[in-house]
């Protein structure tokens, strides 16, 4: 067993920049938003600074906690179940904007889908742990391993919620790698999925004008191109420097979703390349010391979460950045401690609680 020492302090730093940080651009890209719909600028950062709050509190927590704890079937399935019924009860709960992916109880909102992500790494982790020379068996080992994050997975593209869909996918596909999984086996997944898939981009009506309008999103500049060419606008804008911290003019009712899904794209307006690639390259840091203390365990359980949990981050991320930079097509789907969302912060430090455990076991 690895000597135990303190927690990766460069992981540890970084987790809490960023999510200062988020602090810090939520106010700035919701201020006037807030003021003008609630009567005060910061009725945003302040509800965000209390789920932070709870955050930091479950990350010190989780810290120091043993995380083999975890790598039992009764923490584990409980887990799954509860997350299963809490992903079933959004679509008791009255909808938002044609969708059901939140659960009210009285002040307080819940997003379940949030919660599956770290708990498909758990159980894959879980699971595949003692089953690295039988990863190749399709029969006892990859559809017992799939069966919980399509299970995830189905149930939130029926909410529905297709970027938090591909993430689970992504983490899923990246854990079976790690486990040793031969391609041909990828490859006759992405078959499968691929007609569905073709069906919900292109004969769901939102998501395909979201497909047009990514191809040619001038063809419609104050419909379904809108949100593609205003956060470009301020990606264009924002040159090397910036206009300054609170000084962006996207933000102030041009580009959709500030604080949330184009928070990035402020933060290219008002701090500028340089500040772009400052927030890109705490994701890199943090990616790598979380990849580095999933390559340097000694533990198989420890390796795959550790592993998992990182690439939930990072896979999240990709995603919101490239969809802020027209890579992708608009999805909603928030960057990691840096957009508005008590539900994701919470969880995602909490998970930082764990994978930070988890370092505490590396020389």
């Amino acid at each position: 067993m690895a000597k135990r020492v303190g927690a990766d302090k460069w992981l540890f730093g970084t987790v809490l920049a960023l999510v200062l940080f988020g602090l810090v651009m939520i106010f700035s890209t919701s201020a006037v938003m807030a003021k003008a719909q609630f009567g005060s600028p910061y009725h945003f950062v302040v509800n965000q600074m209390v789920f932070v709050a709870f955050g930091i509190a479950a990350l010190f927590i989780l810290m120091r906690v043993d995380y083999r704890k975890y790598n039992n079937p009764k923490v584990v399935f409980p887990a799954i179940a509860i997350t299963a019924i809490l992903l079933l009860g959004v679509f008791f709960m009255g909808g938002m904007n044609g969708a059901h992916r939140w659960i009210r109880v009285g002040g307080l909102t819940l997003q379940p889908s949030e919660l599956a992500k770290p708990l498909i790494v758990l159980f894959l982790a879980y699971f595949l742990q003692s089953r690295i020379h039988q990863i190749d068996d399709w029969r006892g080992t990859l559809l017992r391993a799939i069966a919980v994050p399509l299970l995830f997975i189905l149930l939130i593209l029926k909410e529905p919620d297709l970027g938090t869909a591909l993430v689970c996918a992504g983490v899923t596909v990246l854990m079976l790698l790690l486990a040793g999984i031969q391609m041909r086996w990828i490859g006759l997944a992405a078959a499968v999925a691929a007609p569905p898939l073709y069906w919900m981009l292109f004969h769901v009506a939102f998501r395909r004008a979201r497909m047009l309008a990514f191809i040619n999103p001038d063809a419609d500049p104050r419909g379904a191109g809108f949100h593609i060419l205003q956060s470009l606008i301020a990606v264009g804008t924002g040159g090397f420097f910036g206009r300054g911290l609170t000084e962006g003019m996207q933000k102030l009712f041009y580009l959709p979703e500030p604080h949330t899904d184009f928070i990035y794209a402020t933060v290219c307006e008002e701090l500028g390349l340089l500040g772009a690639l400052a927030l890109l390259a705490g994701f890199v840091l943090l990616g790598y010391r979380g990849l580095r203390a999933a390559y340097l365990s000694t533990d198989p359980f420890a390796r795959f979460f550790a592993f998992g949990l990182t690439c939930a981050i990072l896979i999240q991320a990709f995603f919101n950045i490239s969809v802020v930079l027209a890579l992708l097509p608009t999805k909603g789907i928030t960057l990691p401690f840096i957009s508005n969302g008590g539900t994701s912060v919470f969880i995602t430090l909490a998970s930082m609680g764990v994978l930070l455990n988890i370092t505490r076991e590396i020389d």
